[in-house]
């Protein structure tokens, strides 16, 4: 059985796994091979070298607090993606998308958007989903919100590693949070940018997730793909 990262709302519709959640095999052969081998796969696959410099943030199994404020978020500065990047949007809605073009679309919710690539051995290297707001999620209570989100479903030991203050994406205004957790289900780790943005037209959910093993390795891929998100 697999599973895979989270998503925004995180419900599971009938058939095979989707694109809601990482699958369970996250700490199969990329882990053993190292967090060197992932990079190297970030920077030739997905272009990682092409987004701006970044802050370092790297992933904690239980760091004591959240680094809050913008310090915690240097990395983020919202700008056109790169030229050569796709881009898809949500359904009826302006929010788009930007991703690297090796990255691949998978199976998710209706009237949702995800992208993401897998290794060979089945590890989760990127995911990236985007769903419209579905609950009662405000810019200032997204914190709590999302964290709320994962422990009801399908996650364990969640810690808070950072929280935005509000972030002038383009078209709109978000917050971000930066987070990791253990799955319920064979307790594999992952880590994500989850964004609550706000558009002129609409609201929505971004986020962006690997593995916590593989966190340094595509950590300026995901800050990229988050500065670029054009808001609804």
């Amino acid at each position: 059985m697999t599973r895979r990262p989270l998503l925004a709302r995180g419900d599971d519709p009938p058939g095979p796994p989707l694109a809601s959640r990482p699958r369970d095999s996250v700490t199969g052969a990329l882990a053993a091979a190292g967090t060197a081998v992932a990079a190297a796969l970030c920077l030739v696959l997905l272009g990682c070298a092409s987004g701006p410099a970044t802050s370092g943030h790297a992933a904690h199994t239980a760091p004591p607090q959240a680094t809050a404020g913008l310090a915690g978020f240097a990395w983020f500065r919202p700008g056109s993606p790169p030229a050569a990047w796709q881009r898809a949007s949500l359904p009826g809605q302006r929010a788009t998308l930007a991703y690297p073009g090796s990255l691949r679309l998978q199976r998710t919710d209706r009237g949702t958007v995800t992208f993401g690539r897998d290794s060979r051995s089945g590890a989760v290297l990127v995911y990236l989903n985007v769903t419209p707001r579905q609950g009662e999620e405000t810019l200032r209570d997204w914190p709590a919100f999302r964290l709320d989100h994962l422990r009801e479903d399908d996650a364990t030991t969640v810690h808070l590693d950072g929280v935005s203050p509000l972030l002038d994406f383009r078209g709109g205004q978000g917050r971000c949070v930066i987070d990791n957790y253990t799955t319920k289900i064979h307790r594999n780790q992952y880590q994500e940018i989850a964004c609550f943005v706000q558009g002129t037209h609409a609201a929505s959910v971004l986020v962006a997730a690997t593995s916590a093993r593989t966190w340094r390795a595509y950590q300026p891929l995901l800050d990229r793909v988050v500065s670029s998100y054009q808001a609804g």
